[in-house]
């Protein structure tokens, strides 16, 4: 029996999700594996973890901007040799765990969970298979990913370019693997279109948006009204599932404006759902903050986005690497968001060729082909 160790940090969900998901498969592919899943930023140290936690959330809802500052300024050489030092005391409470459970195979989708690991294995404290994988698209990823590579011993990245990057940077290439970033199997389903769109009264003659609101943080929530009213007002010709997750006043923002412009039949406005496979499977765009994850159950759903308030940093990378391979259209600032969107909802060959271009760089098989590569 293989013991897997899956560890994450929940700064931002797309870590923990990617944990989920290797997990869900390898219980249900891999009858020899035990599978544990473990918050490793909450084991070593509880005050750490919620300073951390509290301060991205504060920081990217209220002031993103300077969240930018922060992720490229931790690149700097001073920051790192911080982060190192960090990580080198952090991980002491870790090895005790990881010598009393002594799984053969530590799995992280979190940057500071890989860098402790390495740091354990270097001085001879874990002799476990070490795995690394990277939830994000942009093609130079923040350093902290690959601190200790020569003692991991598996990367797994969204795209070829970020494997040529890490190569560039030291990384061995024979280590490293352009899967793609894991998914749940739910978005592999084939479901019945019809049937989900009778359960909201909605046409298989109209256009259906997929419109996520930023959930819990509300992130950028100006530019999210923005965009859900001129939709309401101006295109009578689609229909909307908007998505406010925890967030109640932004639901209720969504409901005065459907509202306004009585637009009640054909806009049905959600909180928490658990359903997001579905939706995606009968949507034709999905307007959205540009999460690695969000992303790629996106792509791999065949699902055009509009990419909107991505946090500067990690999801503007991603927000440019969608663009540029055509399968998004990033609305920036100074944009104007009608003319944007008229062009793609008015126009079938704009989201045909959208497409086209997502064919090239889903990767649908991604969990599975980590798992098959790990066990």
């Amino acid at each position: 029996m293989k013991k897997i160790l899956i560890s994450y940090a929940s700064y931002g969900g797309g870590h923990l999700s990617a944990a989920k998901n290797l997990k869900e498969y390898i219980e249900q592919n891999y009858s020899d594996c035990e599978v544990l899943l473990f918050d490793c930023m909450k084991y070593v140290n509880r005050v750490i973890d919620k300073v951390c936690g509290t301060t991205y959330s504060q920081i990217t809802k209220n002031i993103p901007w300077f969240w930018g500052k922060i992720y490229y300024h931790t690149q700097d050489p001073i920051f790192e040799k911080i982060l190192s030092m960090s990580n080198k005391l952090l991980c002491y409470k870790l090895g005790k765990l990881l010598k009393r459970v002594n799984p053969d195979i530590i799995i992280s989708t979190h940057f500071f969970v890989g860098h402790m690991c390495s740091i354990l294995k270097q001085k001879g404290k874990i002799t476990s298979k070490l795995a690394t994988v990277i939830t994000d698209y942009g093609d130079d990823p923040y350093n902290e990913w690959i601190a200790g590579h020569e003692y991991i011993d598996y990367f797994f990245v969204a795209h070829s370019e970020i494997k040529n990057k890490l190569v560039e940077k030291g990384v061995e290439p024979k280590k490293i693997f352009d899967t793609g970033i894991p998914i749940s199997q739910k978005f592999l389903v084939k479901y019945n279109k019809e049937e989900i769109l009778n359960e909201y009264n909605f046409s298989k003659d109209k256009k259906t948006i997929l419109f996520f609101g930023g959930g819990e943080l509300g992130l950028g929530k100006s530019k999210t009204l923005e965009a859900f009213e001129i939709l309401a007002k101006n295109f009578t010709n689609v229909q909307i599932i908007a998505i406010a997750g925890k967030n109640e006043t932004l639901k209720n923002n969504f409901e005065k404006i459907a509202n306004q412009f009585n637009r009640n039949e054909n806009i049905k406005i959600l909180g928490f759902t658990d359903k997001v496979a579905q939706l995606m499977c009968i949507s034709d765009l999905v307007i959205t903050k540009p999460g690695g994850l969000t992303s790629t159950e996106s792509l791999v759903s065949n699902l055009p986005l509009i990419a909107i308030n991505p946090i500067p940093g990690q999801e503007e990378e991603n927000a440019k690497f969608l663009e540029d391979n055509g399968a998004a259209i990033w609305i920036k600032k100074s944009d104007d968001i009608y003319f944007i969107l008229n062009i793609v909802l008015n126009s079938d060959n704009k989201l045909l060729e959208m497409k086209n271009n997502i064919l090239s760089i889903a990767k649908p098989n991604s969990t599975k082909d980590i798992c098959n590569i790990l066990l």
